[in-house]
């Protein structure tokens, strides 16, 4: 690392000459690429944005320019960059680096971005600051093109457009090509011309000197003919001046067109195009494979290694299963076809595969749109990602009833994505809503027989499942549906009767047997087990309710107002989640700390005991 060992900040990096930044994109890469491999974490991303990156930092005089990356799992090299090449080892580990961009990580973390499709919006809010203010700085969003397609890009830039003395600039990191002309010697010589001062400055001459009523036919058979070279014309029409596409892997057309921009007023737009696992052969053969791997030798590769059946698995075979049975089911996901399982079933049930785009909102609507016409939509969506479809969900699905089922993967902790994708919330976000159902499986095997209810149910209902493996139960394919409403008692104890939601069931047995305790296996959220609950406060001392999710207006929340409507005075323990937001970590060692594990349990309850015994 002849030059990379050097820089402990952008400052640094911005005393080498152009010539030399090649040599640092490599040796930036290279450090990424063997760091990643000893931690895990975003692969083929961050390999994609080094040359952007660095061009970014080389051209803005940041932190004073604002730089708000979207997504925020394309932000490695720009940790590296920023003052923490050095505690990369520490990468989504506990007490160590996060694997987004994070305020109160570093001054150059000017957003925190871990969702997609925020960061235009978040730099014009900067940009109109600035420009409040009377500072004189710039504000540049990096978004990739995937998430494009969300509607609250196209809020912010019908917002933008409108204002033309802000120093605003969008650059949009596409990876995929799809949309994108060859890049090259042309591209790179229109991107100069466009960017350039005497271009700005003919183009306004010319508009000033035409008569009023030729100027807007001269706008806009300039933004066609541009249109016919590039794609220009959308941006265009929002009111920022295009710029691209032009190669994001190459120096010597970054950083001459990012000057050029910078001294240029207004919103501006700038299409650079870049490839995922650039420069490691692997990554870019399958990016997929390479987004975001745990530890592996870089020589070699990832290797497939043998593990449990993971609920996200499950899930996956269960739609299969379904959509055999039943010609009506669809399903959709909101980007997530890997993540949510549904790999195979958009190979064998293509017709029936919808993949909306990062575009939450839109897919929960859709799907209701779907139900009106007598389809069964199964919605595959992470717990934090429905929150973004909340009003969707109320207004669109659950008033009017709708026969949609949701399959919420990721609820509960997540482990190294941390806060920002924790599904802590789903419990107390859901069951205040009308008509809706909500289960929360003990195991991989209940998960299936739940999916089965939610999709038999005639209107909304949701399954919630943590990311990763379950305790290794047998799964029977051939499950029914359960009994809407009613629990499970797994124990008969005395004194304290444990109330397990989901993935408690497992360490609130254990703990009942140093307790002596009864542990009930509650399985819905809602409808409440109401009967179930008032027979055990009536024959014990003690009522513990233990959730994955937030306390506050989660299952415990509902088991005491349960109690309170029956008119039954009982001591109860709510144990869960506590409100503030945890970081990421191994989640075994994430539910200790807020004692949710076997000896987390027993510690609390006893202490309780005492309490009550004083």
């Amino acid at each position: 690392m002849k030059y990379l060992k050097k820089i402990n900040e952008p400052a640094d990096l911005r005393k080498l000459t152009r010539a030399e930044l090649p040599v640092v994109a490599d040796e930036l890469r290279n450090y990424l690429l063997e760091s990643v491999s000893q931690t895990g974490g975003h692969l083929s991303s961050n390999l994609g944005t080094v040359e952007l990156t660095v061009a970014l930092h080389y051209v803005f005089n940041t932190p004073e320019d604002r730089l708000v990356w979207d997504v925020g799992h394309q932000t490695y090299p720009h940790k590296i960059l920023t003052g923490r090449r050095d505690r990369m080892s520490t990468l989504r580990q506990q007490d160590g680096l996060s694997g987004f961009p994070r305020r109160s990580e570093s001054k150059y973390d000017t957003f925190g971005t871990a969702h997609s499709s925020t960061s235009i919006s978040a730099a014009l809010g900067m940009a109109l600051a600035a420009r409040t203010k009377g500072e004189k700085r710039h504000s540049v969003a990096i978004i990739g093109d995937g998430a494009m397609t969300a509607g609250m890009v196209f809020e912010a830039l019908n917002n933008a457009g409108i204002y033309e003395d802000i120093n605003l600039l969008v650059v949009l990191n596409d990876n995929d090509m799809s949309i994108s002309p060859p890049v090259g010697a042309l591209n790179r010589y229109l991107a100069r011309l466009m960017s350039g001062k005497f271009y700005a400055a003919a183009k306004h001459m010319g508009k000033s000197m035409l008569p009023p009523s030729m100027r807007e036919f001269a706008k806009r058979f300039e933004e066609h003919a541009k249109g016919m070279l590039v794609p220009a014309t959308l941006f265009e029409e929002f009111g920022l001046n295009y710029i691209g596409p032009i190669d994001g892997h190459d120096l010597e057309s970054l950083i001459p067109t990012l000057q050029n921009l910078k001294n240029l007023t207004g919103p501006q737009f700038l299409h650079v195009v870049t490839k995922k696992g650039q420069g490691y052969k692997l990554a870019e053969a399958d990016p997929i494979l390479y987004h975001g791997p745990g530890k592996f030798d870089p020589s070699e590769g990832i290797k497939p290694a043998a593990s449990k059946t993971t609920y996200t698995q499950i899930f996956g075979e269960w739609l299969c299963d379904t959509a055999l049975e039943d010609g009506k089911l669809v399903g959709i996901t909101p980007a997530m076809r890997e993540g949510s399982g549904m790999v195979r079933f958009e190979k064998y049930f293509p017709n029936r595969y919808y993949d909306v785009g990062i575009a939450e909102q839109h897919a929960v609507t859709f799907a209701a749109g779907l139900a009106c016409e007598g389809l069964k939509p199964v919605v595959a969506i992470y717990s934090t990602f429905l929150q973004r479809a909340y009003d969707q969900l109320i207004h669109d699905v659950a008033l009017q009833n709708l026969d949609v089922t949701f399959a919420l993967d990721r609820a509960g902790l997540v482990g190294a994505d941390g806060a920002t994708h924790a599904g802590n919330y789903d419990m107390a976000y859901l069951r205040c809503i009308p008509n809706m159902v909500v289960m929360a499986p003990s195991d991989e095997n209940e998960c299936r027989q739940m999916l089965t209810t939610a999709y038999q149910y005639p209107g909304p209902a949701a399954v919630r499942y943590p990311r990763g493996a379950g305790i290794g139960a047998k799964v029977d394919k051939d499950v029914k549906a359960c009994e809407i409403g009613k629990g499970v008692l797994l124990k008969q104890g005395q004194k304290v009767a444990i109330l397990a939601f989901g993935s408690m069931v497992a360490p609130a047995l254990k703990a009942a047997e140093e307790l002596h305790a009864s542990v009930a296996n509650m399985r819905f959220v809602k409808p409440l087990d109401t009967a179930l609950v008032e027979q055990l406060a009536q024959s014990h001392d003690l009522i513990v309710t233990i959730e994955e999710g937030a306390i506050m207006g989660g299952a415990g929340s509902a088991v005491a107002e349960a109690l309170a409507a029956a008119g039954i005075v009982k001591p109860i323990l709510q144990l869960g989640l506590p409100d503030k937001f945890i970081d990421h970590g191994e989640v075994p060692n994430l539910l200790a700390q807020c004692g949710l594990d076997a000896a987390g349990i027993v510690t609390s309850v006893k202490a309780r005991l005492q309490q009550i015994e004083k």
